[in-house]
């Protein structure tokens, strides 16, 4: 499964994430944060999806999202 969506889905993904899981985006980044170590965005995603019940395509743009954010926290 690919982790990069157009930025179009990515935005309108992210946008709805917290109706859909009733959770905010600082919350699931503080999930992750928490959350194991992985080497690759694929496997955080795959884990996010599979503990916390939400389809892959959410969990995909959370992952990218994290790491976007994270990044820019470096700088």
């Amino acid at each position: 499964m690919s982790l990069n969506h157009s930025p179009e889905t990515h935005t309108k993904l992210i946008e709805r994430i917290p109706q859909v899981t009733g959770r905010d985006i600082p919350e699931w980044f503080t999930t992750i944060d928490d959350g194991p170590s992985f080497v690759r965005c694929e496997e955080r995603c795959n884990w996010l999806a599979d503990e916390h019940g939400i389809s892959h395509g959410y969990a995909a743009a959370l992952v990218r999202e994290h790491e976007r954010a994270r990044r820019a926290r470096h700088y």
